[in-house]
């Protein structure tokens, strides 16, 4: 078990944010067989092929579930950090913070050849190692990123919700079944772990995954203390939307803004609509206008982007016809 203390200052920095390296971290686990491939096996497909030529032993063999995973693969996380942003943080990483994740979690003779570069000689090796981070990154994981962005915001929107309504306990109750909230302490019941750490002020940063499923990540650092849980609708995460067949809810909007309506079981952007959809963002733009104007879709930003989704209204119109026979 993980035992968190928390104070006041940390209780009120509670926050969330989405972490490019988070979900490139656990994509790893899935391509490399060892969790959630049946959940993911579009994605690993369409990877694999992306993936072909490049050689991913470094990667696979120092994101080993026995040895834990690297902190410095962990950097620090803010709210609107790129991909880009995080890995210049890992670039970043002085010798002795690659050093110390070998020194903590392997015995000095068990350290496999092809890790040996990273620890002997962390200054030289670390900067192709970024390389292929950002190489595998741009194959397998940018194709997909506005997807898993979409995932992140709708999980966010679900979480505030529960802190509106309930509090922290109700957040942390509803986060993950291994996660414990008991007023100043937060539990996380992990197996071979037996860690009790006082957070000190720096708060706890929740980042929602799509590929962590069904785990959990901690990072107890002094800088910043984070935990990765499974994103909400992670089932429904490579579902392609259904065609719009039936002619009630078609006949209603027209098929094209019916298609709208199918596609937004998560928040998303026109740019992702309109390459759902084989039309131009204008044209949805357009469609957009006049589903929102009749109260069944909202926008909201994240950031630079803005995002729809149904409302409650556009929901029920969809369902309804769903069940059409």
């Amino acid at each position: 078990m993980i035992e968190l203390v928390l104070g006041t200052l940390d209780l009120a920095r509670v926050r969330f944010a989405r972490s490019p390296m988070e979900e490139l971290r656990g994509s790893v686990y899935v391509l490399a067989g060892r969790r959630g491939v049946d959940l993911h096996r579009p994605w690993v497909s369409m990877a694999r092929s992306r993936l072909a030529g490049l050689d991913l032993t470094v990667l696979f063999t120092l994101l080993s579930i026995d040895h834990g995973f690297p902190g410095f693969l962990n950097p620090l996380t803010e709210a609107a950090d790129t991909f880009d942003d995080q890995l210049e943080r890992v670039r970043a990483t002085d010798d002795a913070g690659v050093r110390c994740y070998f020194d903590e979690c392997w015995a000095p003779q068990e350290i496999p050849p092809v890790l040996r570069p990273l620890h002997d000689d962390p200054g030289r090796a670390l900067g192709p190692f970024c390389d292929l981070l950002a190489a595998y990154w741009r194959a397998a994981i940018e194709p997909v990123w506005p997807r898993l962005c979409s995932l992140h915001e709708a999980d966010f929107a679900h979480r505030a919700a529960m802190l509106t309504g309930g509090g922290l306990t109700r957040l942390f109750d509803d986060l993950h079944p291994q996660i414990e909230y008991a007023g100043d302490r937060l539990r996380i019941l992990l197996p071979r772990h037996d860690v009790r750490h006082v957070v000190n002020g720096v708060g706890v940063l929740l980042k929602p995954s799509a590929f962590i499923w069904p785990r959990l990540s901690v990072c107890d650092g002094h800088d910043q203390v984070s935990i990765g849980y499974p994103a909400r609708g992670i089932g429904r995460l490579w579902e392609q939307a259904p065609p719009v067949a039936r002619a009630p809810l078609a006949d209603l909007v027209g098929r094209s803004r019916a298609a709208l309506l199918a596609l937004l079981d998560l928040p998303r952007s026109t740019t992702e609509l309109a390459e759902h959809l084989g039309v131009t963002p204008a044209t949805v733009s357009e469609h957009l206008a006049v589903l929102r104007l009749n109260n069944l879709v909202r926008s909201r930003r994240a950031g630079r982007v803005v995002l729809y989704e149904r409302t409650p209204r556009g929901a029920g119109l969809v369902h309804d016809d769903s069940a059409v026979p």
